[in-house]
């Protein structure tokens, strides 16, 4: 069952999945039909899910499910991977990837993999006050506040002197 993401409740559960690339606006609405389509479907034991999602700035897919009816398992879960897997296919694109970085340059946001990051912040090209996106945020509430975060208040804080 599909809920506006802003009406899910704050402590619902959210995953974050960013691209390793910008989407075309024909992309995103596609990737918006697909995600709705999902969504609607995805069950947990046979019980609906009551799941919103929004897409970012072109490129984060932020899933959010409200776990106080129904909660994933791990089959619903393994249905959400598989499904981010076949847009990945689709697309030609990593949703996937965890040892990326994504962060603001500029007003742009940037894209790198950790050891680039890691070396960006060895020659001082990245600071503690750089934005970072902190997909590790677990609940709508985090998302909210704890997402666009100052690498200081982010894990990626460990790779800056």
């Amino acid at each position: 069952m599909i809920r506006f993401f802003k009406d899910l409740p704050d402590d619902s559960r959210v995953w974050i999945y960013q691209s390793n690339r910008k989407f075309s606006e024909e992309e995103v609405a596609i990737i918006k039909e697909k995600v709705v389509g999902f969504l609607k479907e995805w069950t947990a034991h046979g019980q609906d899910l009551e799941a919103g999602y929004e897409i970012k700035y072109n490129r984060f897919i932020v899933i959010g499910l409200n776990q106080e009816n129904a909660s994933a398992s791990g089959c619903s879960i393994d249905a959400s991977v598989y499904f981010i897997q076949k847009l990945e296919k689709e697309f030609g694109i990593d949703l996937l990837d965890k040892m990326n970085v994504t962060f603001y340059n500029g007003e742009f946001i940037a894209h790198k993999t950790l050891s680039d990051f890691r070396k960006m912040a060895k020659a001082k090209s990245v600071s503690k006050n750089t934005v970072v996106f902190n997909n590790l945020v677990d609940t709508k509430l985090d998302y909210l506040e704890n997402w666009e975060v100052p690498a200081k208040d982010s894990w990626h804080n460990r790779f800056l002197a």
